[in-house]
């Protein structure tokens, strides 16, 4: 007897059943992964930037999956993003500027779909929401200057309960202690707990912490997940 073949669409349509059934079931908190998720972003934009400017091995040290010691230390906020670029500009050709540093590493970062903004808006009246993103102070502040000019906010943090930057609080996902300390200092308990995230790692990082969990597949968005609009 053959096996039964699923399309990878009919397996989406099942995994967004299962989540929604998970909704419909005691969840009261829901925890957001940032870029993937909430917003667009694009590793290959960064890779192929640095590419251009003649460091070939950059996924060596930086993609979805892994990362060498430097971006760790960024993300964690135990290295400034001075110190990042000036390691960054050492594995450059002569000549590479500190701005093409800094305009390759953002190239990553896309758009705030205006149905994510209005999702989140209505999340927060229905849940507790929060954001926890493995991210850096470079990306945070190269961002929230789009935010103002798109939305008139000046960060992420109006649309959560709270908003968890690795950069500020020091801790990185998949960690699951990372996890614990957001449900320790929010009061969450993890069977009524949601989180969301587009790197496998991450989700599989919140299940050892006890959380309800859900990767976010790519061709998925966001807003399919709930039956807001």
């Amino acid at each position: 007897m053959s096996a039964i073949r699923i399309s990878p669409l009919s397996y989406l349509c099942i995994q967004i059943q299962q989540l929604k059934m998970i909704l419909n079931n005691g969840i009261k908190n829901i925890i957001f992964d940032w870029g993937g998720v909430i917003i667009n972003i694009d590793y290959n934009r960064t890779l192929d930037a640095f590419r251009e400017m003649g460091m070939t091995n950059f996924e060596s040290h930086y993609n979805q999956l892994e990362q060498k010691e430097i971006f760790d230390r960024l993300d964690t906020g135990h290295a400034s993003g001075e110190e990042f670029f000036a390691f960054i500009k050492g594995e450059m050709p002569n000549g590479t500027t500190i701005k093409q540093i800094q305009d390759a590493w953002n190239a990553m970062l896309l758009d705030f779909p205006e149905e994510n903004f209005k999702l989140l808006k209505v999340l927060k009246n229905k849940y507790r929401t929060f954001l926890f993103s493995n991210t850096n102070e470079p990306h945070l502040e190269y961002y929230f200057q789009k935010l103002k000019n798109w939305y008139k906010i000046d960060a992420m943090d109006p649309l959560f309960e709270k908003a968890y930057y690795s950069c500020r609080f020091g801790m990185r996902k998949p960690n699951p202690e990372s996890f614990r300390k957001i449900i320790r200092e929010n009061n969450l308990d993890p069977a009524e707990t949601l989180f969301i995230d587009d790197s496998i790692q991450h989700v599989e990082g919140a299940k050892v912490a006890g959380l309800n969990a859900y990767h976010l597949k790519h061709p998925e968005r966001l807003v399919e997940l709930f039956d807001t609009f």
